[in-house]
């Protein structure tokens, strides 16, 4: 796995509920150690670069620095300010999106904005309303996810940017364009950002319908974590198929320190053998009956 850039996603794969993931901290450190490219890629776009670095070394992970991180929302700012550098925005979101269009030049206009862009939050209806009256005075609709929503606890979860992106959309007749993950254009970027030369990137994620698609689609190796939102039973909901399977990134760590050789294989191939494999083989069996205790997290 030399010269293999990394990207990361952090809820499910990092942490779950404000605790960190087995693993996950000794991880970070052996990629900062051996000087591997890595980002943290999350489709958060409430918090910025440095809250996340805070809040990473709240859980126990240090020696991170603001450049770590890439989110929907710095990818919304990217995406607009390469497209249209002269454009105005009206923001619905909190402050990591206000911060990353701040940072791109784009302008905050509640008169006749070039766009409406929302992303994670708690917006009042007067907020939504005035979101609604400009988009019907000829803003367009841009939402830095797609999500539909967001973990908080096991058996908790938010309304996404997709949600109220879906609100509008259904308000005004406008249909929005979705940034962050699965857009390739968020990997194509963070990929850019990983400004070391390296022969490989994969995405580590433990959602299928955006960490493992994005990657898929764009050509880039991705491996699925079963500590979030995606178990094994569900891969035979999906077309696309990840790189690798692993249980946590402490088997990951375990690879990128040589003390595991085949693990890089898909379970999904488990479905074509006619037993299952049973000792160091790490291709495990897959349930072909998959539940769906809630409906997709994107469209």
């Amino acid at each position: 796995m030399k010269n293999k850039g990394w990207l990361l996603d952090m809820d499910g794969v990092i942490y779950r509920e404000n605790h960190l993931i087995p693993g996950a901290a000794e991880l970070v450190a052996h990629l900062v150690e051996s000087g591997a490219p890595f980002l943290f890629l999350t489709n958060n776009s409430a918090p910025t670069p440095s809250d996340l670095v805070v809040k990473l070394r709240h859980l126990g992970i240090a020696g991170l620095s603001a450049r770590h991180f890439y989110t929907s929302a710095m990818n919304t700012a990217d995406f607009l300010a390469e497209t249209h550098p002269s454009c105005t925005a009206f923001v619905v979101g909190e402050a990591g999106l206000n911060s990353a269009l701040q940072e791109a030049k784009i302008p905050n206009d509640s008169i006749h904005p070039s766009y409406v862009i929302v992303g994670e939050g708690s917006p009042t209806a007067e907020k939504l309303i005035k979101a609604h009256e400009l988009i019907e005075k000829g803003a367009r609709l841009v939402a830095t996810n797609s999500d539909y929503w967001c973990p908080v606890k096991s058996t908790v979860t938010r309304p996404g940017a997709g949600a109220l992106a879906a609100y509008l959309e259904a308000s005004t007749g406008q249909r929005a364009y979705y940034l962050g993950k699965p857009n390739p254009y968020m990997y194509f970027r963070a990929r850019r950002l990983l400004h070391r030369q390296t022969h490989e990137v994969m995405m580590v994620g433990d959602t299928m319908e955006t960490d493992i698609r994005g990657a898929i689609e764009i050509g880039m190796q991705a491996c699925l974590v079963l500590t979030g939102s995606t178990k094994l039973g569900d891969l035979t909901n999906y077309v696309y198929q990840p790189t690798c399977v692993m249980e946590s990134v402490a088997e990951l760590l375990a690879e990128l320190k040589g003390e595991s050789t085949d693990r890089m294989k898909s379970p999904a191939l488990a479905m074509q053998q006619p037993t299952p494999h049973h000792g160091g083989d790490r291709i495990p069996s897959v349930n072909p009956v998959a539940s769906r205790p809630r409906p997709a997290m994107t469209r």
